[in-house]
């Protein structure tokens, strides 16, 4: 069993709530944009991070997370990619990766918009955290939290953190 804390665009900003719930955690996964190396090192010292570089991160980010990761947590496959569109609007990039091996979980940010959607065309679940951090149009900053057992996703949560 891995407990996972999922945030996307922080966009430099991060505060106790957030590291309070990554400190519950087993791993922290990380959308994109990320806004600071900072924020990444802060995270690194509660728990292991995996993620991928947003839009806005600079050259020391994007050499320490690739655009697109696709890792294994216990048996289930994760597909993660900033910029990744919705089940029936996957982005170019997403259509390619998902088309060429489905994952089990599909997991995107950039939009602001959380979402939890199945898609049963790919038969995988997609996940958005919204955006922990202030910046962008999203009203309420939001992320997520689950557990993972074998290839199975239990217990997801959504976690309002308030206005932004």
């Amino acid at each position: 069993m891995t407990k996972i804390l999922l945030l996307s665009d922080s966009h430099s900003y991060i505060d106790d709530r957030i590291l309070e719930y990554a400190r519950q955690a087993d791993e922290i996964w990380h959308c994109g944009d990320f806004g600071s190396f900072e924020i990444i090192e802060q995270l690194e010292k509660i728990n292991p991070v995996k993620g991928v570089y947003g839009n806005i991160d600079n050259a020391k980010i994007r050499s320490e997370f690739p655009e697109v990761n696709r890792f294994i947590c216990e048996n289930l496959e994760v597909l993660m990619i900033h910029i990744g569109g919705y089940p029936g609007k996957y982005t170019p990039l997403a259509k390619k990766e998902i088309s060429e091996k489905a994952p089990k979980l599909f997991i995107s940010g950039h939009s602001h918009i959380l979402k939890a959607m199945f898609d049963s065309k790919n038969n995988l679940l997609h996940l958005n955290p919204g955006a922990c951090g202030k910046q962008g149009w999203h009203k309420v900053r939001t992320m997520m939290r689950f557990v993972v057992e074998g290839e199975e996703i239990k217990d997801l949560e959504i976690i309002e953190l308030g206005p932004k």
